[in-house]
């Protein structure tokens, strides 16, 4: 099992810690380190005790401080699910996926045990609304290993933050909650393609922050990402010409070309966070 597990990580990231002898729950790591984002689904139903059940293990993840900053909104009336999808005209996949979650970040019930008990609420500053979101994503991520091991294929829609007056409005959300993102979840129709990562000489250090050689190592990336999954359509060509060498960071440069969610800081203040 340790071969299927380095075989994993040298295909996503291009090469893999030298590891010799089988941890503790090698199968699990494998299958982690194998993992593949899903937006194509089954015409097939999931339990909504089952969906229940994920949600109740993703919510028994780490917390900062205990204090439980994370809901879940499960999508499942048809109206209030139609109304979501037609904000995200460019993620028509959305349709079809039979789980619609909605991840939030909930500083509210923190500030309401000052107000039932008439006490100032002192920490009123960035850190509330970072630590709330954090605990958000962590709840997202533990879901998204929980459905995994349950046979599930998700995808993240982080798109839901494109609107999230909209979005905060169709789901009732009061001031100090906001959306973080959604994912969509069903019994995949496919085994589905990993994506492969940057070299973990980019994004893992030891002691100190290094970037020594970083142009070189993301260039080694956007060949190595060219070789085994090659962008099928380039973004914005008639800004930006067609390029005979289009990798990851072309992508990327291009995707944020284009103003994106310039408002969300004044949505959140709006919201009740102070952010200084």
């Amino acid at each position: 099992m340790i071969e299927r597990l380095l075989t994993a990580l040298k295909a996503r990231f291009g090469s893999a810690p030298p590891l010799a002898e089988a941890p503790h729950g090698v199968d699990v790591l494998a299958d982690m380190a194998d993992r593949r984002v899903m937006r194509r689904y089954l015409d097939k139903p999931v339990d909504p005790a089952l969906v229940e059940t994920l949600c109740a293990v993703a919510l028994s993840a780490p917390s900062k401080s205990d204090l439980q900053q994370a809901d879940i909104v499960i999508v499942g009336d048809r109206a209030q699910r139609e109304k979501l999808e037609a904000l995200l005209p460019d993620n028509p996949w959305v349709k079809a996926a039979p789980v619609f979650l909605v991840f939030c970040a909930n500083n509210r019930r923190h500030r309401l045990l000052y107000a039932w008990r008439d006490q100032p609420f002192v920490n009123d500053h960035l850190d509330p609304f970072f630590n709330a979101s954090v605990d958000a994503g962590i709840v997202l991520a533990t879901f998204v290993a929980a459905a995994d091991r349950v046979g599930l294929g998700t995808c993240p829609i982080s798109a839901i933050r494109n609107h999230p007056e909209a979005v905060s409005d169709i789901l009732g959300l009061p001031d100090h909650v906001l959306p973080v993102a959604a994912l969509g979840a069903g019994w995949p129709s496919f085994a589905g393609v990993m994506s492969p990562r940057l070299g973990l000489d980019v994004t893992i250090h030891h002691d100190r922050y290094d970037e020594s050689g970083l142009r070189a190592k993301i260039a080694a990336y956007d060949r190595r990402r060219m070789a085994v999954q090659p962008y099928k359509t380039q973004r914005f060509p008639e800004k930006f010409g067609q390029s005979d060498s289009y990798g990851w960071s072309e992508d990327k440069v291009r995707q944020y070309s284009v103003p994106e969610r310039a408002g969300f800081g004044a949505f959140v203040r709006r919201k009740g966070f102070r952010l200084d």
